[in-house]
């Protein structure tokens, strides 16, 4: 998990080194097109999947709604600071759990429900509307974070249909495909420079997915949850030494409250389904 946060606060400062000149639709649309080299090992997976109907029309959604986050993160990448985008993106993990009590029907416990609005008020701190101008990059960031958890909620109904790495795969060409009208329509000639920052993205991206799988095979979600809370502190400490951006502590404290809340309801999760599997004492005796 700490390779995992490095690899990613390495993509978001690449994005920020990028600028602003390439539109953020097709700054990442290069980015998955790039990065479907990684496929490769997984071609054969993908053949010999037979997916369904339903499953085309789930992965084709999943896209869709990914896609629309992807162009809103890399818009509010040029717009706000490292810290506030990486705080901000803790909200997905809330959002799918709000999703999952509205759509599968899953109860929210009195806990979960004070976590939930302690996510919230997270994000009130880091806005803090009425004290700050609420730009529109902290707007994008607030609907990447829905659509991010979106995305997540769909891919539980995907999982279950066929393999992880059928589902990763699909995703990285249905987002390039989705991605791929909105670039056209943006469309500047990138410079080789450019090109290599984007496949460095794409490589940093692949390996934080890599390193988080690993670090969930290897310890329950509990323990790996908080670690997550040290990409705040990097993104914070970027910031200031390489964009000059000012540490505002606001916006660490919003962002520790957020990820309090997620880890609590991670925590929360673990148990109950440590209670399910476990037999009853009577059972033991058997």
């Amino acid at each position: 998990m700490l390779v995992t946060g490095l690899c990613f606060v390495a993509v978001t400062a690449l994005v920020k080194i990028l600028g602003g000149r390439i539109p953020p639709a097709e700054a990442a649309f290069l980015r998955y097109l790039l990065g479907l080299v990684f496929l490769v090992p997984m071609l054969g997976a993908v053949r010999r999947a037979r997916l369904t109907a339903k499953m085309w029309g789930l992965f084709a959604t999943r896209g869709v709604v990914h896609s629309g986050g992807v162009i809103l993160w890399f818009y509010a990448m040029t717009q706000i600071p490292l810290a506030e985008v990486t705080a901000m993106n803790y909200l997905s993990p809330v959002y799918v759990t709000l999703g999952a009590a509205l759509f599968l029907g899953e109860k929210l416990a009195l806990r979960r429900v004070a976590a939930v609005v302690a996510a919230l008020i997270g994000a009130l701190i880091i806005l803090r509307p009425g004290f700050r101008e609420v730009s529109p990059g902290h707007i994008a960031m607030l609907f990447t974070a829905m659509a991010f958890g979106a995305s997540y909620l769909l891919a539980k109904f995907t999982v279950d249909g066929t393999n992880p790495t059928v589902v990763v795969a699909m995703l990285s060409i249905w987002v390039t495909l989705g991605l791929a009208p909105f670039a056209l329509m943006v469309w500047v000639t990138p410079t080789l420079a450019e090109v290599g920052i984007l496949f460095a993205v794409a490589c940093f991206a692949t390996g934080g997915h890599y390193a988080m799988t690993l670090a969930f095979a290897s310890a329950p979600m509990t323990v790996t949850q908080p670690v997550t809370f040290l990409q705040l502190v990097w993104a914070t400490a970027l910031g200031a030494l390489m964009f000059a951006e000012p540490v505002d502590i606001w916006v660490v404290a919003g962002g520790g409250l957020i990820l309090a809340a997620v880890s609590f309801i991670t925590w929360r999760e673990a148990v109950l389904k440590r209670r399910a599997i476990t037999p009853p004492d009577m059972a033991t005796k058997v």
